[in-house]
């Protein structure tokens, strides 16, 4: 029997069998070598086991690198260049590697061709839909090709970096080929990338990002994205016996406004005099507007997430209470565990929060990677 090919739940019933106890909070990493040491060799087709590693580069508060934590592979670097961040990092992650500042600062070498997976979130806004979509011309446009540098001097077997949507379009597609190209000059990997939905993939959060993966050649392994999930999560999913923490006030007018507004409604479900009032001159300006005075539904996903709370253009207002969401409902829409602390004052927080790829997502990702690799061991 291969061990490693079984799935975590697998895994959890042989301990169960072996009499392992104390075993529920490992890894599926750690409960390979827990079954292996039980077994003492005596099975015949065990492969020797050792965690995959992966470095992640721009971590935020650690929503990828959770993710792929609980997938089985290992942190041995992460790194971001924001104070709070690391902190959280260190909170929750407190025998890793953790280094603060400019990735290109970073000393890679003790790394070259011993890491099975580089990763990163490069920051985003330079081709975010909700910014200037500068992309490459803009100064963090740069940290893409840093990233890259860094790729091909440590060679890992997979790298995967995560982007918003806008990458997509920006410059009708230019700027990702040219990000394509520039990582395929040495024409090392086969890279596939995908848009996905967090959504479909176990998260109460219509959130799409970008995901780009390659597979180094040699392997002669194909990349397949997770399989989408049929059943969708939705808020009421998430948003029962949350811990209380912090969280953001509306001012007395926004709140008398919230209670005409009903779950999934926004400002078109004030009376029009009101409508005009809040809106001013945008009133008669056209457009959707229906992110301004928005309210959460408890039977649909939360909107895209953001890293403030409550900006006028893009509300998301707790479906039953009028309030913003708290930290932690914040972190649980984003499938954080509710031991996950964050660090440093309440806007970074929502900051780190709200910038993280969602922890379930990663998962699903690192598993997807998990299978190239445990294919590669046999």
């Amino acid at each position: 029997m291969d061990i490693i090919k079984l799935s975590k739940d697998k895994l959890l019933e042989k301990c169960t069998e072996l009499n392992i106890t104390k075993c529920k909070s490992k890894n599926k990493s750690q409960l390979i070598i827990l079954i292996n040491d039980k077994l003492n060799n005596k099975l015949t087709n065990i492969v020797e086991y050792k965690p995959y590693s992966f470095i992640e580069v721009c971590a935020g508060g650690g929503g990828l690198s959770s993710g792929l934590i609980k997938s089985g592979l290992k942190p041995i670097l992460l790194n971001d260049f924001n104070n709070n961040c690391c902190k959280t990092l260190h909170k929750n992650h407190p025998n890793t590697n953790i280094i603060m500042g400019n990735m290109e600062n970073i000393d890679f070498n003790p790394y070259i061709d011993k890491v099975d997976l580089l990763t990163g979130g490069v920051p985003c806004q330079s081709f975010s839909y909700a910014g200037l979509r500068k992309g490459l011309d803009d100064k963090r446009g740069d940290l893409m090709f840093k990233f890259i540098e860094i790729l091909n001097k440590i060679k890992p077997k997979i790298f995967m970096i995560e982007n918003v949507k806008g990458l997509l379009t920006h410059n009708n597609g230019e700027t990702l080929k040219i990000i394509l190209n520039e990582i395929n000059d040495n024409n090392m990997y086969n890279i596939t990338y995908k848009c996905l939905d967090a959504s479909k993939y176990n998260v109460p959060q219509k959130r799409e990002r970008v995901f780009i993966v390659g597979v180094l050649k040699s392997l002669n392994k194909t990349f397949h994205f997770p399989t989408e999930n049929l059943n969708q999560k939705v808020l009421k999913d998430v948003l029962i016996n949350v811990p209380i923490s912090q969280g953001a006030n509306y001012t007395e007018e926004k709140i008398r406004l919230f209670k005409m507004i009903p779950q999934g409604g926004c400002w078109v479900n004030l009376p029009e005099n009101l409508q005009q009032e809040y809106l001013g001159n945008s009133y008669n300006s056209g457009g959707g507007k229906r992110g301004i005075l928005y309210r959460l539904s408890m039977e649909k996903p939360s909107l895209t997430l953001l890293c403030t709370p409550s900006q006028k253009q893009t509300e998301r207002c707790h479906p039953l209470e009028e309030r913003p969401l708290t930290i932690r409902e914040y972190a649980r829409i984003q499938t954080f565990g509710d031991d996950y602390e964050f660090m440093g004052s309440l806007s970074s927080q929502y900051k780190q929060i709200g910038n993280a790829v969602p922890v379930e997502l990663a998962y699903q990702l690192g598993n997807s990677i998990m299978n190239i690799l445990n294919d590669n061991m046999t």
